[in-house]
Parts: C-alpha cells; structure tokens; sequence
C-alpha cells in the first residue's frame, strides 16, 4: 500500500480512535469513584485528555499498522485503569457497574458521532460536510468494535468482569482462574482469526441499528 495513500485515512480515524479508547478507561474511574474506589481518580486517570491513558504500543502503535493492513481488523488499547475492587462498597456486585461502564461509554460516543454524521447529511455539499462524515463513520466503527469486542465473557475483558459478577460465586471463581492467560488468549483468537466471524457480525448489527436509528445512508 502506498504509504501517501494512507495518511487521509489516519487524519479520519486519529481522533475517533485515541478518545473512544481513553474515554472507555475514563469511565471505568468514574464509575468505580462512584461506588467507593478512588484509586483512578488519585492518579489523575478520571479524566477525557487523552494523554494520562495513552500507551505508546496499544494507542497509537498497534491501530497504525492495522489501518495499513489490508482488511485489518481495526484493534487497540490505552493503559488500563487501575480498579481496586476490594475498595468497592459490595466488589461481587459494584464490579459488573465499573465494567460496563466502558462499553457503554463507547455505545454513547458511538451515539454522538451518528448525531455528527446527521448533521453532515444535513449539511448537503458544503465543503466541511464529507470529511465531518468520514469521521463521524470511522467513530461508529471503532467504537462499535470496541464495545463489543470488551463484552465477550473472558477475563480480563469488561464482559469476563461483567459474567463473573453475576455468576455463582463458585463458578465465578473458576472463570477469573482464566484470567492471568486471557491476553495471551485473546491475542491468538486475535491473530488466528478466529474471533473474526463472532464479532464482525455483532459490529455490522451494532452499525446497522445506530444508522437506521438515525436514518443515515
């Protein structure tokens, strides 16, 4: 791929991708200070600049070399926020709040940026209109990959959290055992492609809903 041809698509997707990411981690702070863990908000990660959540490798690194992969499946990350989960007034319970809190951060940023592509339509030909809707789409995207792909049940992602919290507390125990090997997990489903068919539908379903909510083309 032409290295010239690539730098338009990464003016579009830049801002979608480094503040769904960071928003996400936001929203775990912010919800964990909420039911009684102030640990992310001590060190400065209860925050929307995105610079504090910034990883070198997950944020910036990683979704640059997929964008230039041909039919890449788009991925990334921030640093994580740290959640002291004993903290929490009830941990079993307060925990699946603090872990969907992500996901649905990336489900209302996804609803602000179709808001954003509307009024794009809405704008007709005026110059500022097609690149305000290419990255109104590139936010949809990204954000609806992220939501559900952090919602398959296996630690540590939010839906592994999220199961373990309404699991029994015996068959909850068995699935955070996964969780020291989840990354490695997730990585080779990741590379293998074999995660590719369970989540690409979910996400082309998660965009066909938003668009028809908003009647977007």
């Amino acid at each position: 791929m032409d290295f010239y041809s690539i730098i338009p698509k990464i003016a579009i997707f830049a801002i979608p991708v480094i503040f769904a990411i960071t928003v996400h981690e936001a929203a775990h702070g912010y919800v964990a200070r909420l039911f009684g863990d102030n640990t992310a908000y001590m060190l400065g990660r209860v925050t929307v600049n995105p610079i504090p959540h910034i990883d070198p490798f997950g944020t910036v690194i990683l979704p640059l070399i997929m964008l230039l992969l041909p039919g890449g499946f788009l991925f990334g990350w921030a640093k994580p926020v740290p959640i002291n989960f004993n903290a929490l007034r009830n941990p079993k319970r307060d925990m699946l709040f603090v872990a969907a809190a992500g996901p649905a951060a990336n489900l209302l940023m996804m609803i602000g940026w179709a808001i954003l592509a509307k009024i794009s339509v809405l704008m007709g030909e005026a110059s500022y209109a097609l690149p305000l809707r290419l990255m109104s789409s590139a936010g949809i995207f990204i954000n609806a990959i992220l939501m559900v792909f952090n919602l398959l049940p296996l630690p540590p992602l939010d839906g592994g959290r999220v199961a373990m919290s309404l699991l029994p507390r015996y068959y909850a125990n068995l699935l955070s055992r996964v969780e020291p090997y989840g990354l490695i997990v997730i990585a080779l489903l990741l590379f293998t492609g074999v995660l590719s068919p369970i989540v690409r539908p979910l996400v082309n379903g998660v965009i066909k809903g938003v668009a028809s909510l908003f009647a977007l083309p």
